[in-house]
């Protein structure tokens, strides 16, 4: 597939759903069966808010919906503005013309003052901070990242599932109040990039502050040259700032730390035995953390180490599904609603959604979803108010061993607390079939937006952003981007732009859905 991806040009397009291409312009190529399926299903939305508080802003973060994966220090995965409501949509995808196709991104950020995305993205090996139009999706500057240790795994091992189970890279990375990436790379070092036009015009971007923490953490990783090292390599998963100002970054092996960006001091401690996959949750009192084998809360003592509040251990189940990156929760914990923390289970049977206080960890529920044997997700949860929505990701591994015509079990509901949080109700169940994609709730327009891909007896693999209603789980409408594999998102999340916009990373590119009315 590497192979295909070089071989294969392209250049920024405009495509609609039955569209016209702008001339001069190759879009990322669609597999067959495009004139055979619908471009558009459904019908224009009418805008019903969710209701819950607004989301409060981490001083430390940028703008709620703009800085980071899942759209805010809460991890909330909601939006305090509107996404398409599928007005005539218009759709957008890229490629670069004469080169490579830019691949897939994993996080669109928003940069406030320049108004201009800030992406991180893949391409290979290779991995990088893209700064982009949300017009044209034109690059305006790149900046190359280090490749990171499992690409060499894979290489000399011969499996993929080294890469494509690797969340560490710089994927989990936010923008601060100043429009800066703050990224942890595979090379141990934690980095401030701002970006700015140059004397001669050009955008760009700089590194306005570096720490190297090769010295605290284990670094003896594979390279091209000694794929084999006989050490630990441990490289840092996620970053994210914490309220007080501290920036704390987490590895898979179980470290967690702090650094202080006004002094450099780095501070750690260590869940022994235990691996984190995903990210991590920050609110006014604290931090949430889920590992393969326990939820926790935590917080900075007075000289910035990391220390366990509580600790909550969860049915991590006997093995990883066909799902999930790996044995446990495919959740970043989530706040919400009336000081409550989310995240799933792995239980064997049937995955649950669990619900805890964040003051003291006490299970105030524990739901059941989807069918029996046949249950997973590796996708944070989405939580506003009183209300949290979960999909199904079981049978979706990555996008090599999907088969074509090929999707998910699939799939999506919405889980909401009693009032008083005393438990909780299965609201309603959608069988739309999301197989592996970070859903969105946009909180005015009340829609949760999905990537979605029906199994089809013709083999044709046709993508859709799909709008579901949040308070019926009825599907509104399904815009097509494209047919074939290129469309595949492999993990890649929904985002939605201040303008409106709802942006997919899929293995071509980045694909973008806007209203034309």
């Amino acid at each position: 597939m590497r192979k295909s991806v070089a071989a294969l040009a392209g250049a920024v397009v405009l495509a609609a759903a039955g569209p016209a291409v702008a001339e001069g312009s190759t879009p990322i190529p669609d597999g067959p069966g495009r004139g055979l399926v619908p471009g558009y299903v459904g019908a224009p939305a009418t805008p019903r808010p969710l209701a819950g508080r607004p989301v409060p802003a981490n001083p430390h973060q940028g703008p709620v919906g703009t800085s980071s994966m899942h759209a805010d220090s809460y991890a909330s995965d909601t939006y305090p503005f509107s996404g398409p409501l599928g007005r005539n949509p218009q759709v957008l995808n890229e490629a670069k013309g004469g080169g490579l196709l830019p691949g897939l991104c994993s996080t669109v950020t928003f940069a406030k003052k320049s108004g201009l995305i800030v992406a991180q993205c893949t391409r290979g090996q290779n991995f990088m901070l893209r700064l982009i139009d949300p017009v044209t999706l034109k690059d305006l500057a790149t900046y190359e990242l280090p490749p990171r240790p499992s690409t060499v795994q894979a290489a000399f091992s011969g499996s993929l599932d080294k890469v494509l189970t690797d969340t560490s890279g710089g994927a989990y990375y936010y923008l601060d109040p100043q429009d800066r990436a703050v990224l942890a790379d595979s090379a141990f070092h934690l980095r401030r990039f701002a970006h700015e036009r140059g004397p001669d015009g050009k955008w760009r971007f700089t590194v306005t502050d570096d720490w190297d923490l090769s010295g605290d953490l284990p670094h003896d990783c594979a390279t091209w040259t000694a794929p084999w090292p006989k050490g630990e390599c441990d490289p840092i998963t996620a970053v994210g700032p914490d309220w007080g100002g501290l920036i704390w970054w987490i590895t898979r092996n179980g470290r967690i730390g702090t650094v202080d960006p006004d002094t450099g001091t780095v501070r750690q401690s260590r869940l022994p035995g235990e691996a984190i996959q995903n990210s991590f949750a920050a609110a006014e009192d604290g931090l949430s953390v889920v590992s393969d084998h326990a939820l926790y809360r935590m917080r900075a003592a007075g000289d910035g180490t990391p220390e366990v509040v509580w600790r909550t251990p969860y049915d991590r189940g006997t093995g990883r599904k066909p799902g999930q990156i790996d044995q446990g929760s495919g959740t970043t914990p989530t706040f919400f609603g009336d000081g409550y923390v989310a995240i799933t289970d792995n239980a064997d049977d049937r995955m649950h959604v669990l619900v805890q206080r964040r003051s003291d960890g006490k299970l105030l529920c524990k739901v059941p979803v989807f069918g029996s044997g046949a249950s997973a997700t590796d996708n944070s949860l989405i939580g506003y108010g009183r209300s949290l929505f979960v999909e199904n990701n079981y049978g979706y591994r990555n996008f090599l061993e999907l088969p074509p015509g090929g999707s998910s079990v699939g799939g999506a509901s919405r889980i909401d607390v009693d009032p008083g949080g005393k438990g909780c109700t299965t609201t309603w169940t959608s069988k739309e079939r999301s197989p592996s994609t970070v859903a969105k709730v946009s909180v005015p327009a009340g829609l949760l937006y999905l990537y979605t891909k029906e199994k089809r007896e013709d083999l044709i693999d046709a993508w859709y952003l799909t709008a579901v209603d949040v308070h019926t789980g009825r599907t509104v409408y399904k815009v097509l981007t494209g047919t074939g594999k290129w469309f595949d998102n492999n993990w890649a999340p929904v985002t939605l732009g201040p303008d409106g916009t709802a942006y997919v990373g899929v293995l071509g590119g980045l694909v973008a859905v806007r209203d034309r009315e």
